[in-house]
């Protein structure tokens, strides 16, 4: 019996009317009509004090940190700042190490104010590695990011996307985080493994 798997979305916007969370929910909701257990960890509603190391037990850190940790899939979104994610985005995943990352698939979706978020994706997918996390090479960037939606009261957030296409490739992280949640990543392959003697 194949168990439900969960996929969790980790806003890093602290804006109320925020482009990042709105996109989350479409991920999330692509990922609940595969059949996962879905959660939306808004950072607005957490008390995460600057992380120090010398403090346990800080705000709502482990509440936070607990939700990585038992979620089977994770997609980090952030707005773009200066050409990297947010400070709140930041600060959270210092909270999280090897315990919460380590063979946990994530997915990454940026939202730029503007029209570069190539960096960023970048910057998230190496500090994701460094904590053993494997990264989905599907990943999402909006350019522009006000542009891309138009009031709907009928969808997320009364907002839709104005291009299926880019939709499309936000509903495709969602079905990937869901496709991929119980990989179990290798570093070998067939084509890597020493030949035997």
């Amino acid at each position: 019996m194949t168990r439900t798997p969960t996929v969790l979305a980790v806003s890093g916007s602290l804006r109320d009317e925020s482009y990042t969370r709105t996109a989350l929910r479409y991920v999330l909701d692509a990922a609940d009509e595969r059949g996962a257990e879905t959660t939306l960890l808004d950072l607005r509603e957490y008390d995460l004090p600057v992380y120090d190391p010398d403090i346990e037990d800080q705000g709502d850190a482990a509440a936070a940190t607990r939700l990585v940790r038992e979620a089977d899939a994770v997609a980090l979104g952030t707005p773009v700042y200066h050409g990297s994610y947010s400070g709140a985005l930041k600060n959270f995943h210092d909270y999280c190490g090897f315990d919460e990352y380590e063979d946990t698939t994530v997915g990454l979706l940026a939202a730029a104010g503007g029209g570069s978020y190539g960096s960023t994706l970048d910057h998230l997918r190496i500090t994701v590695r460094g904590v053993h996390g494997w990264v989905l090479p599907h990943q999402v960037g909006l350019r522009n990011a006000s542009s891309k939606f138009e009031a709907d009261p009928d969808a997320i957030d009364g907002r839709r996307f104005r291009d299926p296409s880019l939709q499309e490739r936000v509903e495709k992280l969602g079905r990937s985080l869901v496709e991929y949640a119980f990989i179990e990543p290798s570093v070998t392959s067939a084509r890597s493994a020493p030949a035997e003697d």
